[in-house]
């Protein structure tokens, strides 16, 4: 409650500057957007003692999206705001939950629509600037969700610093979460736990470094309070083969231990992650191995927030405890034909050693991804966006299932 005042206040002070005449590039500088999604999904579980047997729904979702321009001055001001709204579509309630909308467990039953809004402040000096109230991190210690309906988004404050060539620095606090099946804000907790055990609060500071256009490295600390510490540490270089090749390859590492009241208990798990990429033209191959080692499972956050920066991340993200999983991929860009704005992408991934538990035998997991999408890039409908995705999961002991989305998005700029 504290919080939220504290961004109220700033809101309020901060639309009295823009009221004055002297602020007009607040409004001269500005953006708004009506994001349109359009989404389908349909997942078919193929174990005979599966509770349900498909889940899935079909929904339209709206995201609006206003961004300021800044005050004049040395210290300049600026105010965002967003509001998201989805409605189901289908007219049947009982194929859920489908991890896109939320589920009334009493009613057994799909919410037939859902949304929320936010606000952010800005404050800006020379290439320094504060936020404070709603983000959408892309960060390897928090990260939104755009992968379904409405987008994960955290309540905090963040600083980001570019004052000096090549490094950037960011740090702050997330004090609240809008999962993205959920219209409400809550508390932050693990993927798995009740809220009962939700944290204070989640604290990070960071650096990158860009030695060149080719290399760089990044570290970042995390406390989610009472809860864990986490280290994270990558570089990343692209080798200019020649002949038109390039390899790219990556290291990640994250190393996250219990602390505080132990929340959620004794808390051990540590990461590594190696991924190579070779391009040339417009094929590129993928090939990537991660280990999950520590007693636990790498942690996520409530609402199964993802964490991308894990090189085998996907729909069953091969994060559980003792994994060892590999990947190869392959897309291909049509624009070498000729079809500019066509994309196709396959892989396969698969997970062994899975740790369940003592006395049960390891798990053994995989997933298969097929993805086509097209961006019409010239006409009336320049910018609609259609992708179609086939996913099939098989498990040695759990839930295998094939899935299939259908995904149409366009982005409306009024100006």
């Amino acid at each position: 409650m504290k919080n939220s005042r504290r961004i109220c206040w700033a809101a309020s002070g901060l639309a009295a500057v823009f009221s004055t005449s002297g602020h007009a590039d607040v409004f001269k500088d500005s953006h708004l957007s009506l994001g349109l999604r359009n989404f389908y999904v349909d997942r078919d579980f193929k174990q005979s003692d599966a509770p349900k047997s498909r889940v899935g729904s079909w929904s339209q979702g709206f995201d609006l999206q206003f961004k300021s321009g800044y005050s004049e001055g040395p210290v300049q001001f600026g105010l965002d705001a967003s509001g998201q709204y989805a409605y189901r579509l289908d007219g049947g309630g009982g194929r859920g939950p489908d991890t896109v909308l939320p589920y009334d467990n009493s009613k057994s039953e799909q919410a037939h629509d859902y949304g929320r809004a936010g606000m952010t402040a800005k404050i800006k000096a020379s290439n320094t600037e504060i936020r404070i109230g709603e983000h959408r991190p892309t960060l390897p210690v928090a990260y939104t969700d755009d992968s379904r309906q409405l987008v994960t988004t955290y309540e905090g404050a963040t600083i980001e610093s570019k004052e000096w060539s090549k490094l950037t620095l960011n740090a702050g606090r997330f004090w609240k979460i809008a999962t993205r099946e959920s219209s409400n804000q809550e508390d932050i907790y693990l993927f798995g736990d009740s809220p009962a055990q939700s944290s204070d609060g989640l604290n990070f500071a960071g650096a990158r470094y860009d030695f060149t256009p080719a290399l760089n490295t990044t570290y970042y600390f995390a406390q989610l309070e009472d809860i864990y510490r986490q280290h994270y540490a990558a570089a990343a270089y692209t080798w200019d083969i020649g002949d038109g090749y390039s390899l790219k390859s990556d290291l990640r590492y994250y190393n996250t231990q219990d602390e505080g009241a132990k929340l959620s208990g004794d808390f051990d798990n540590r990461s590594i992650g190696v991924m190579t990429a070779l391009r040339k033209g417009a094929h590129t191959f993928t090939l990537a191995y991660q280990r999950m080692s520590g007693d636990d499972a790498f942690p996520l956050l409530n609402g199964y927030a993802p964490q991308p920066f894990l090189v085998n991340w996907s729909t069953i993200a091969f994060y559980k405890a003792g994994e060892r999983s590999w990947q190869a991929r392959y897309d291909y860009d049509f624009v070498a034909m000729g079809l500019p704005g066509l994309k196709f992408m396959t892989r396969y991934l698969r997970g062994t050693d899975i740790d369940r538990g003592q006395g049960l035998a390891d798990n053994v997991e995989s997933e298969t991804n097929f993805t086509m999408s097209y961006v019409i890039q010239s006409g009336p409908l320049q910018g609609v966006a259609f992708e179609g995705r086939n996913i099939k999961v098989k498990t040695r002991y759990g839930a295998d299932f094939d899935e299939n989305r259908l995904i149409t998005s366009y982005t409306w700029k009024f100006w």
